[in-house]
């Protein structure tokens, strides 16, 4: 990207020691050359991930990354989530990325949500300006959203609330991205929208994700995996092909960066980033 527009990476936290060490100490130091601004590391539903995840935080920044904790109240109180606020602030971490957040399945009713903008509110009101604080958007809009303009009005909540940017749901219609920082701004954002950017590793799994997140896959897309058939190695330089184009148009339309979800993977991010000239071909 350009000097003003950032890389950011996303991790999830592995559920083995042997994942934590692979990721630590093989995946991050691979995928360095890209210099992210920041890696971000999810946290589960309901905080159902919780320990490995601050684990993970410990761990990648004490390799000298600059780490955003996902944090999500879930079915936590304000209590814990406090501690939790004030554990990572002892830790030194700077950035923090704000959700709404799922129950663990098989709590039925009995926990609670707490929607981003409160969460925001709440991380303002336990720590002032400590933290930078990134939420969620969706061009193609969240998939239980009432509509566009809802969607739209939800995220400016989260917005004023006190968040610094928003990083969008991955998409492979550039468009939408586009249309959607139109209408954003039309809606008095003013805060920057780093697209989210997903490779296409396991087309089924992708498949799957984009069901749950109210991602559209275009048709030709479909289409032209189906027709590699069992080739993965085809499927996987199509992706990387297709991911390639849809980040260089929005290097040379500006976007303020990149925040690719690596899925814990160094390739096919790393030669999407060669591709676009980030770092030297591996």
């Amino acid at each position: 990207m350009t000097s003003n527009q950032e890389v950011s990476l996303e991790f999830f936290p592995p559920k083995t020691e042997a994942g934590r060490v692979k990721l630590v100490e093989q995946t991050l130091p691979a995928l360095a050359p890209l210099a992210p601004e920041y890696c971000s590391v999810t946290y589960g539903a309901g905080g159902s991930t919780r320990e490995t995840t601050v684990g993970v935080v410990d761990g990648l920044q004490r390799e000298g990354q600059d780490v955003a904790p996902h944090l999500s109240f879930g079915a936590d109180d304000e209590a814990a989530m406090a501690a939790l606020l004030e554990r990572y602030r002892e830790m030194g971490i700077s950035r923090l990325v704000a959700l709404r957040g799922d129950i663990p399945s098989g709590m039925g009713g009995g926990g609670h949500l707490v929607h981003a903008n409160e969460l925001v509110d709440f991380i303002r009101r336990h720590s002032g300006d400590h933290f930078s604080i990134a939420v969620a958007a969706y061009p193609e809009i969240h998939p239980q959203a009432k509509s566009y303009e809802t969607d739209i009005f939800y995220l400016k909540q989260k917005l004023d609330a006190g968040a610094d940017k928003a990083i969008t749901q991955f998409f492979f219609n550039v468009d939408s991205y586009f249309y959607f920082l139109d209408r954003c701004q039309a809606a008095g954002i003013e805060q920057p929208i780093h697209p989210g950017i997903m490779p296409i590793v396991n087309f089924t799994n992708l498949e799957r994700f984009a069901g749950s997140c109210g991602a559209e896959i275009p048709r030709w897309i479909r289409q032209r995996v189906a027709g590699f058939g069992d080739d993965q190695e085809s499927v996987r330089k199509f992706g990387i092909e297709v991911v390639t184009q849809i980040c260089a148009t929005l290097q040379e339309s500006g976007a303020p960066g990149v925040h690719f979800y690596t899925m814990n993977q160094v390739e096919p991010t790393l030669t999407i980033a060669a591709n676009l000239g980030l770092i030297d071909t591996p």
